[in-house]
């Protein structure tokens, strides 16, 4: 059946083109497997929570009427303002609310940062833009400036709540606006687009402007909220859709709440990584495989103004797509902060390939936590995050970084093994810690099956034919540093110590891994050969090793010591520095390229300069038989499809023929790239 709403019909028609519904939530209820619901002009103030999913052969298809503005909104507006002194004020009975009302929902989960201030999921919102939730009354009559938001001269329009048993009152301040003209709302519904029930499969939705919806924080160890998902179900697709103002995430590929729910920060019993473990075996004891879970496509969106996320998942987000969104301002705001923000924050997610997305202004780009295993992540416009454009934590890989442009300050960050990073461009700083505390499941390859889990000492990756790009008027010196995991401030000597998850950081370049082994120094594991083989004590690594403590030398074969790195044939401008044992490095004190950020005309623009120091450094190709298999899970560096890698291609798939030029572009000559991101 093809089902038609607009908001010119009535639930009572039989939902055809001529006598269509009124509700999307009417052809919710009633579509099977097969059928197409298309929705006309007009805003639709409604939580669609479909009743069914469809099936591989037969998707149910939701989708806006071609050419026309369908919108799905959490917010409803209010008219009903009056005059408080020099503030306005709107009472609302409860009832209004059901049983929902995100004034009296606190702001509440696992990793969710603590701070003096309690927060609600309410938003009010002026000609659509949130406005900023205060602590009093006072505080609405006299609201202060915030400058770590990233839109200072908007933090005064500020509102607060109170709610007693039959009524909300809200106060808002709207600096000289008329709130009784219809340009103010406030968010009522916890979601746009999202099954009450797991198990809704292969829903298609496409071409709806979804916004305002009042989700809760959405960390790996509770129901993973978004304004729009799939809710633990398999094979959706969410493409060319315009998301924006979640309180929190925009789209939920996570977890449901049986598996857990927040155990960390409610029983306070274990440790969060403990509960996580707990929540990855309740999964698989729950059926999570790639036969019923995961498998989602997720292209072709524009998402904004979030506050936690613009895409999470985990567990459910494996063997998915992620491809083509553009992802901008996330955390915008500035209210509160977590372990769990970025433009796109994956737990597990295992085979899932994030390609082709412009991610900016955000918190993160890309952060993958968790069993990243067979993961790839290729041909991402990244820039202007306040933390790394790539973070891999406490993953064992193999995890693919590909064709990537990365020109945030911050590129990478990694506190994993067996990360390969190839004909990417990086612009910004690495930085790398170990994690001896926290034991993470790797898997058998391309499964959800648990193989083992080990923790994190570190190294075991690969740098191949890649472009670091040191800013000319760089304030580093070449000395290390130490820096703080999430906002990369630098560390005194004497806080290095005490700190919590210190990260050693160098100017742009790899010599960050200078104290790492190297492809030709002896291994661990064959020192470890020799002594079963030969009885003999193995030599010491270091001229001092084990000294101090006075125990033999086959004592430091249990050390926590980090696995040998590869590093190759990459390039280093601008005075970049490069790991002391790489084969094959190019290093210069000028570049053959600069970038700039055309905000105005929403491009970046890529200027080949000089490009003999390109092709001058031109290297061998880069494919799975080059790259190995990843440590501990023993898996290779392949697609997720299982067939082998083969970087014979650049950034716009022009072919490399023998001999790659490192970075993402094939050029020879010189060359103006420009690469739009509205």
């Amino acid at each position: 059946m093809h089902y038609h709403v607009s908001k010119n019909g009535s639930d009572f028609n039989p939902g055809t083109e001529e006598q269509p519904f009124l509700t999307i939530s009417k052809a919710a209820y009633i579509a099977k497997p097969g059928d197409t619901i298309t929705v006309h002009e007009g805003v639709y103030r409604e939580w669609v929570s479909p009743k069914s999913g469809g099936t591989k052969a037969q998707p149910i298809v939701y989708q806006a009427a071609e050419g026309e503005n369908v919108v799905i909104t959490g917010a409803e507006v209010i008219t009903d303002w009056v005059r408080d002194g020099d503030i306005w004020k709107t009472e609302i009975d409860n009832q209004f609310f059901g049983n929902f009302n995100p004034y009296n929902e606190v702001l509440f989960g696992d990793w969710l940062f603590k701070t003096d201030r309690v927060l609600h999921l309410g938003e009010v919102y002026l000609d659509g833009r949130a406005m900023y939730e205060q602590a009093s009354i006072e505080d609405v009559r006299n609201p202060k400036k915030s400058e770590t938001s990233l839109e200072p001269e908007f933090t005064t329009f500020a509102w607060y709540s109170e709610i007693d048993d039959h009524k909300t009152t809200i106060y808002a301040n709207f600096q000289g606006e008329d709130p009784t003209k219809g340009n103010v709302e406030i968010n009522t519904r916890r979601f746009c687009f999202w099954p009450e029930n797991p198990g809704r499969n292969y829903i298609t939705v496409r071409g709806f402007t979804m916004k305002q919806a009042a989700t809760q924080w959405a960390p790996p160890t509770a129901l993973q909220e978004g304004l729009i998902g799939p809710h633990w179900s398999k094979g959706w697709v969410i493409e060319n859709n315009i998301i924006s103002d979640s309180k929190n995430v925009g789209i939920s590929l996570g977890k449901e709440e049986s598996t857990g729910q927040n155990e960390w920060t409610t029983l306070f019993t274990k440790m969060g990584h403990q509960r996580e473990q707990e929540v990855i075996f309740r999964a698989l004891n729950n059926g999570w495989s790639k036969d019923n879970i995961g498998s989602h496509i997720v292209r072709n969106n524009k998402i904004f103004n979030c506050g936690q996320a613009g895409i999470v998942g985990h567990l459910g987000c494996a063997f998915s797509l992620i491809e083509h969104n553009h992802i901008y301002d996330i955390r915008k705001k500035r209210e509160y902060h977590g372990a769990e923000v970025g433009g796109i924050k994956l737990h597990a997610a295992i085979d899932t390939i994030i390609r082709h997305n412009v991610i900016h202004d955000s918190f993160r780009g890309v952060w993958l936590d968790w069993q990243s295993q067979g993961t790839r992540v290729h041909h991402n416009l990244m820039f202007g995050n306040d933390s790394e454009d790539i973070l891999v934590e406490v993953s064992h890989g193999p995890t693919m970084i590909d064709h990537n442009i990365l020109l945030s300050d911050y590129s990478f960050k990694t506190l994993s093994h067996s990360t390969a990073l190839v004909h990417n461009l990086l612009a910004g700083i690495i930085s790398i810690g170990n994690e001896l505390n926290r034991h993470t499941p790797y898997h058998v390859p391309h499964s959800t099956a648990i193989a083992g889990m080990t923790r994190f000492t570190g190294g075991d990756d690969r740098f191949y034919n890649n472009i670091f790009l040191r800013p000319k008027d760089d304030w580093r010196t070449n000395e290390p540093i130490y820096q703080t995991f999430f906002g990369n401030d630098i560390l005194k000597e004497d806080e290095v110590e005490d700190a919590q998850a210190p990260f050693l950081a160098y100017p742009v370049g790899t010599s960050v891994f200078n104290e790492y082994p190297g492809a030709d120094d002896e291994k661990p594991w064959e020192r470890m050969r020799k002594f079963f083989e030969t009885g003999e004590e193995p030599t010491k690594s270091t001229e001092n090793e084990d000294d101090e403590d006075e125990k033999p030398a086959y004592a430091s074969l249990s050390k926590d010591a980090p696995l040998a790195i590869y590093v190759e044939n990459n390039v280093y401008f601008n005075g970049a520095l490069a790991y002391k044992k790489e084969k094959g490095a190019k290093l210069f004190d000028d570049s053959a390229l600069e970038f700039t950020i055309d905000r105005d005309n929403k491009k970046v623009i890529i200027d080949i300069t000089k490009p003999e120091l390109l092709v001058e450094s031109a290297a061998d190709i880069i494919d799975t038989e080059k790259l190995g298999f990843g440590f501990h899970t023993e898996q290779l560096f392949e697609k997720p499809d299982g067939t082998p890698y083969c970087f014979n291609t650049d950034f716009y798939g022009e072919p490399r023929g023998d001999n790659a030029i490192p970075g993402p572009f094939q050029v020879t000559d010189k060359k103006r790239i420009e690469i739009p991101f509205s």
